[in-house]
């Protein structure tokens, strides 16, 4: 398909259809339009499951982009999908950058949704939602991680805004809803009941909580601290948090923090832990992680 460009900005589709076929999962259909792509279908564990990274070779989103991302995973088929670096959205001189992704997993099937981090810009206005709907005994892992500002060059958010909704959804019935708005210079990025000054939010969600999951998470993550001080004033921002909860069946992890690694490391951790037990499967990382 040819690339479509607006009167102010890229519009981007990308359309994945995985199925099982003689017990591989393949990529059946990939259709984009607009610079949104995909590379070619990984097995780094087997023919069962298929790994595949969505690129944007752009390497950046400007007010007024649109990106709408589809995927639909068939009975009996199991998906990882990743991305192969982190999005960077730049800031817009007014339009809204849009960022949609419409995640739709059959009975039977698996997706483990896990892209890399969202570096929102100073003075960038995005908004991003992604609608996960299962049907039957689907099962489904994913994370979302986003930082605002650039800490490492100095740059806060004190202008722009960030929307993120994340909507989670079994044969029509709602599992998890969360809506998320982050103004440059507002109460919210700073208040004890916001972002707590700090960049970095990330959120993992898991439809199904294993036994005893969340308290191996926590353990796990404990084990991996280092003793801890305090912290005087200004280093104060150097704190982080990090959260396990299970509510009618969805497990939950939150990370809110300095830094998108740490974030990463704690999903990471948390998925290693539950794929195991609800998938029947030993984590297989991607190697894009590393990168």
């Amino acid at each position: 398909m040819t690339d479509t460009v607006s009167c102010t900005g890229w519009r981007a589709r990308l359309a994945l259809d995985f199925r099982c076929q003689n017990a591989r999962t393949i990529l059946g259909r990939c259709l984009h339009q607009g610079p949104l792509q995909v590379q070619r279908p990984l097995y780094p564990e087997g023919e069962s499951v298929c790994h595949v990274a969505v690129l944007h070779p752009p390497g950046g989103v400007v007010g007024g982009d649109e990106l709408y991302t589809d995927i639909a995973v068939d009975v009996g088929a199991c998906a990882l999908v990743t991305t192969p670096a982190a999005g960077k959205f730049y800031r817009s001189a007014g339009p809204v950058a849009r960022q949609i992704q419409h995640l739709r997993v059959a009975a039977g099937a698996v997706l483990e949704w896990l892209p890399q981090e969202n570096i929102v810009y100073d003075g960038a206005r995005i908004h991003a939602l992604t609608r996960v709907e299962l049907r039957g005994n689907a099962g489904f892992l994913g994370w979302e991680i986003f930082c605002l500002g650039r800490p490492a060059a100095g740059e806060t958010f004190v202008a722009g805004e960030y929307r993120q909704d994340f909507e989670l959804w079994r044969d029509g019935e709602p599992l998890y809803l969360e809506r998320g708005r982050y103004a440059g210079g507002e109460a919210v990025l700073d208040a004890p009941w916001g972002l707590q000054n700090q960049p970095v939010g990330a959120t993992l969600i898991c439809a199904g909580s294993p036994p005893d999951a969340v308290g191996a998470i926590r353990a796990s993550w404990r084990a991996l601290q280092p003793p801890s001080q305090p912290l005087p004033g200004p280093l104060a921002r150097a704190c982080e948090l990090a959260t396990v909860s299970q509510l009618d069946g969805v497990l939950i992890c939150r990370y809110l923090g300095p830094s998108t690694a740490r974030a990463k490391q704690f999903f990471v951790l948390a998925w290693g832990l539950l794929r195991p037990a609800l998938f029947g499967r030993p984590p297989c990382p991607s190697r894009f992680w590393n990168t």
